[in-house]
């Protein structure tokens, strides 16, 4: 396995578990966050595994899906975590405040989803 591969991998396990300890304390925003990294880490490095190339310089999740292609019925999780890159950060960005516009539930749902899409790049990793 590619270098790259490998360290992106490492880090996607890392950052959703981080996204689960600060959920754990209420920063829901954050943990978003993190699940919307995770996802990131994991495509770019199928993309490294797959395409053997270097993954396009972006953090639009539905761009890099499309082009490894992810299943189908993963790719509404992309669509739904890919502004959480953004507006998990930016009041303006957010039309608010990012942390009151985040709770249990949707940190729990991103971290679900970017769970089972991690999932599905180690797969096809041993695959």
């Amino acid at each position: 396995m590619r270098k790259e591969v490998e360290r992106l991998i490492l880090q996607a396990r890392r950052d959703l578990e981080n996204a689960a300890k600060v959920a754990g304390v209420g920063a829901y925003e954050v943990s978003a966050f993190l699940s919307h990294q995770a996802v990131e880490e994991a495509l770019k490095a199928a993309w490294y595994h797959t395409r053997k190339d270097r993954p396009p310089f972006t953090h639009t999740l539905t761009e890099l899906g499309d082009g490894l292609p992810v299943d189908p019925k993963l790719r509404r999780h992309l669509m739904t975590l890919t502004p959480d890159y953004t507006i998990t950060r930016y009041p303006d960005a957010a039309n608010g405040l990012p942390y009151e516009l985040y709770d249990e539930e949707t940190a729990s749902e991103r971290a679900r989803a970017s769970k089972e899409i991690l999932e599905w790049v180690e797969k096809r990793l041993r695959g």
